[in-house]
């Protein structure tokens, strides 16, 4: 199978990050790459350059990552760390935390490239849930 696009989860909170991963794992993405930067490097609540640093390179196979932060501050330390580290393949998407994930996964989990899969994201902006 080809390459698909790596997920990164940002998140103030370590098991919020943790349990979307479980969450867009069972959703029949087992071929995604994602990878959790949860937490600050104390264990507790905020945002870690360390840990997203880490994140895109676990979730990296080479497709592009999208990254699907939770909060203004995991959006500021996720853009540091991209501008430190520049990348053309990496995007923060500007989504809801759940659902940007869950359809970054599904379009990633179905081969599409970068620039789909953020796509896909960025539609779970408008999807109503009734």
């Amino acid at each position: 199978m080809n390459q698909s696009v790596g997920i990164v989860l940002v998140s103030h909170s370590a098991e919020l990050a943790a349990g979307v991963a479980e969450l867009v794992g069972q959703i029949g993405a087992a071929n995604v790459p994602v990878a959790v930067a949860g937490g600050d490097d104390r264990g507790g609540i905020g945002t870690s350059y360390r840990l997203i640093r880490e994140a895109l390179e676990k979730a990296d196979s080479g497709a592009g990552l999208v990254v699907v932060p939770d909060l203004g501050s995991a959006v500021l330390m996720t853009r540091t760390v991209l501008e430190d580290h520049p990348r053309h393949d990496a995007v923060i998407a500007d989504v809801p935390f759940v659902e940007g994930a869950v359809a970054a996964t599904v379009a990633a989990a179905g081969g599409a490239d970068l620039a789909t899969v953020l796509m896909s994201a960025e539609e779970a902006r408008s999807v109503r849930k009734f």
